[in-house]
Parts: C-alpha cells; structure tokens; sequence
C-alpha cells in the first residue's frame, strides 16, 4: 500500500468517528438512527404484545385479532343494511299512503293526506307540511320522486350486500385459517410426543 491511500483510508476513518460522535451527542440523530437500524422498533402487532411470546403463540394472536377484527367489521356491516331496509320500508309505507290518496275519489281535484305521512314526507323534503290537501299533478310527482328514493337506496343496499358477502367470505376464511393453524400446531406437537416415546 502506498502512503497517500493509507492517509486517504484513515482521515476517512477520522472523520467518520467524529461525524458518528457527533451525531450519537444529539437526541434526535441517535433516535433516527436507532430506529433507522432497527433499535427502535416495537415488538407490538395492533393491541397484542408479542414480547416473551414463542412463534406460534404469537401467530395465533394475531390470527384471533384478524379475525375478531373481521367480525366486529361484519356485526357493523349488517346494522347498515338492516338500517337501510328499514329506510326503505319507510319510504315504502310513505309511498303506499300517498297511491291510497290518489285512489280516493275526489270532486274537487284535491286530495287529503294524513296529517303524519305530511309530516314525513316534509322532513323528506318532497311535501308541505301547512298544506291540507294535494293536486293530482302534486301527488304523482311526490310519487316519482319517492320511487326514486327507493331505487337509489336499493342500489346502495345491493353494493351493501356485495361488501357484506365480502366480509362474510374473509371471516370465514380467517376462521379457517385460526383452525388450520391450531390443527398444525396439535399435530406437530403429538408428533414431537409420538417420537419421544
């Protein structure tokens, strides 16, 4: 080796020890760097600490978070859709009392709502809560309009379903997935017995 790469190899080496114990001095380099390398990292997986666990327990846990995770996901799933079907029933009802006025004979051209599907169909925003009466004309553009509402909450509730199923089909496999394991982890376990003996 020719002494200018010796001198070169070690100002190098200087240098990086200084810039090293500089950077070890300040707080926050040393925390970066820590985490940077893998120091800093947490044995931790959602709520579950994997710390003291053995390998298997600790896949277990995670496959019971994961899937009590996909249940929870699931119970809230089937509020929604029971909450839209009741939205619908709602509106069908509505939608039934106002073909009921329109099926009343009227001498006048006016036909009478009761006073509580007024009131629901005003909070839909579709009818007048200080008016007593409707024109045919009124009655069938309400009519329209809940129809409408109907349709585009039955294409929700359908993409409900789909994600429903979804869920359905990825707790159910999660479910599995847990049984597998501790079936495996029973067998090779009988199996490290069977061959002890």
């Amino acid at each position: 080796m020719n002494r200018k790469m010796i001198i070169t190899t070690a100002a190098s080496l200087v240098i990086g020890v200084a810039a090293g114990t500089g950077m070890m001095m300040n707080d926050q380099a040393y925390s970066s760097v820590k985490q940077a390398v893998g120091g800093g990292t947490s044995n931790a997986v959602g709520q579950i600490d994997l710390s003291g666990m053995d390998l298997e327990t600790a896949l277990q846990a995670v496959q019971e978070q994961r899937a009590s995770q996909l249940d929870q996901q699931l119970n809230q799933q089937i509020n929604d859709v029971q909450k839209r079907n009741e939205q619908i029933a709602g509106i069908n009802d509505l939608l039934s009392n106002v073909n009921n006025a329109r099926a009343q004979a009227s001498t006048d051209g006016q036909y009478t709502l009761p006073e509580d599907v007024s009131s629901k169909l005003s909070e839909k925003g579709l009818g007048d809560v200080s008016k007593a009466s409707y024109t045919k004309d009124e009655l069938d553009k309400i009519s329209q309009d809940l129809k409408g509402q109907i349709d585009s909450l039955s294409n929700s509730q359908q993409m409900d379903m789909l994600r429903l199923q979804s869920l359905s089909n990825k707790r159910n496999e999660a479910f599995d997935t847990m049984t597998n394991f501790i079936k495996k982890m029973q067998d090779s376990r009988s199996s490290i017995i069977g061959n002890m003996r």
